[in-house]
């Protein structure tokens, strides 16, 4: 397999050239050049896995949404040679699922790689729930928001970035964190805005919750508002985010 940056054709170094100044402004243009790529040429395939190996390979870069398209487009290819090589190369995705409390967090990736957004949905709340009684030796099956400040930074950064990379950007912690800052921190404005309530009343589980990404920004993953805000403010306040 080629893995020499340096053969890329115009378009794969464009776009690599793109990735490695990459902020959020970029994102349409860089999402846009991937597709090209992609169904231009089946042999570029190829070039588009040698991009996100490289990326993957320098713990320097955060992979951020247009790696995961790169990553979701490539498990689909026509290219014979490509499979092979995401297994051997990145078997647990492009996510490095790291956990200071040995989590194991590919069962999630799994379910968020198919846009089993549900199921993934419920299986956050089941790991956040082990982090927790993990640390707080405790065997409740809900956080408290006392139980939010313990959690590790490491382990929240991997679930964050799982639902941010398999949804383009538009589910996950930071950014129902963005759209409730963008509020001035207004809860029932932040509720409107991802979904969660609509006309002023709160939506029922699971059947008025959208569970794909023609959901607004932010609607998932859920946390029961009906609760109180405590945890998620907790949440926003930690600083893994």
């Amino acid at each position: 397999m080629l893995r020499n940056i340096e053969d890329l054709d115009c378009n794969c170094k464009e776009l690599l050239n793109l990735l490695s100044s990459y902020d959020v402004s970029m994102r349409y243009e860089a999402i846009d050049l991937v597709n090209k790529i992609y169904h231009s040429n089946h042999e570029l395939h190829l070039q588009l896995l040698v991009i996100l190996l490289d990326r993957y390979d320098n713990h320097q870069i955060a992979m951020n949404i247009v790696d995961g398209i790169m990553f979701e487009l490539l498990l689909k290819s026509e290219n014979s040679n490509i499979y092979p090589e995401i297994v051997k190369y990145l078997p647990t995705g492009i996510i490095k699922l790291k956990s200071d409390c040995g989590i194991d967090y590919l069962p999630l990736q799994k379910l968020l790689l198919a846009k089993k957004f549900q199921d993934a949905d419920a299986l956050t709340h089941v790991l956040l729930c082990k982090l927790s009684q993990k640390l707080g030796n405790h065997s409740r099956q809900w956080l408290y928001f006392t139980d939010v400040v313990r959690l590790p930074c490491i382990d929240l950064h991997t679930i964050d970035q799982l639902w941010q990379v398999h949804s383009e950007g538009l589910f996950g912690l930071s950014a129902q964190k963005r759209i409730w800052l963008s509020t001035n921190s207004d809860w029932e404005k932040f509720w409107a805005k991802i979904g969660w309530k609509v006309n002023n009343v709160s939506c029922r589980y699971p059947q008025e919750f959208t569970w794909d990404t023609n959901a607004p920004a932010g609607h998932l993953p859920l946390f029961n508002q009906l609760r109180g805000v405590q945890v998620l403010a907790a949440l926003f306040d930690h600083p893994a985010f």
